[in-house]
């Protein structure tokens, strides 16, 4: 069997090149909450991007929420950055609301287990369209807040994010941002910030499978 590859202590070799501070990097963030530990550790060596293209989610309310307060943090970051913290400004992009793209791609995988091939279609699409903005408005490097999470596996993204750099020229930073607590620590800025945190990942079927396990919980609570 081949050996796990230690996504962090690769991006921590990278990071000690001081050439690369302060290149432009576009960060895919599926919200608020996971990319605050990404934005807070990242923006000290790169001018990140944000972008927010998510159309995993089902609701279009949920959606908006999640902008607006993925776009209240980083104006929290550049606050404080204005203030004397040792960052890059951060900005943003929005992308597109197009909930149909995901159903498309979700079509004959309804009833695939969470973190199965609709999962890695969903990886897949978030991430091919920030490789395509990253090459066309030329961007240094491209990432995923996605890592961060637990329930998301990291060498999925990372062989994606990998093999969508080699096509489109621009080079997919890899990561496990969960390591070095980085999950413990973004639900500790999660608070800091009073960040909506969510318990699903927002498609119709990760909010299925949350209200089942609450209703199970309960039950055996009862």
């Amino acid at each position: 069997m081949a050996n796990k590859q230690n996504y962090q202590n690769m991006l921590d070799r990278m990071l000690r090149d001081r050439e690369t501070y302060g290149k432009k990097l576009l960060l895919h963030s599926c919200c608020a909450p996971c990319s605050s530990y990404v934005l807070v550790y990242l923006s000290r060596y790169f001018e990140i991007t944000v972008l927010y293209y998510n159309p995993n989610i089902t609701e279009q309310a949920e959606y908006q929420k999640r902008v607006e307060e993925q776009k209240r943090l980083i104006g929290e970051l550049n606050k404080e950055r204005e203030a004397g913290e040792v960052r890059y400004p951060i900005h943003v992009i929005e992308g597109v609301y197009e909930p149909e793209v995901f159903c498309r791609l979700a079509k004959g995988h309804e009833e695939d287990p969470e973190g199965g091939e609709r999962c890695f279609s969903c990886y897949a699409m978030r991430l091919q369209k920030t490789a395509e903005i990253a090459a066309q408005k030329k961007f240094d490097f491209f990432t995923t807040t996605l890592t961060i999470s637990p329930l998301k596996k990291a060498d999925k993204l990372n062989e994606i994010g990998q093999k969508l750099g080699e096509g489109c020229g621009v080079p997919y930073l890899l990561s496990d941002f969960k390591k070095r607590n980085g999950y413990l620590t973004s639900i500790e800025l999660s608070k800091k910030y009073h960040l909506y945190r969510q318990d699903y990942c927002g498609c119709v079927y990760s909010k299925a499978e949350r209200e089942k396990q609450k209703k199970e919980r309960n039950e055996e609570n009862t």
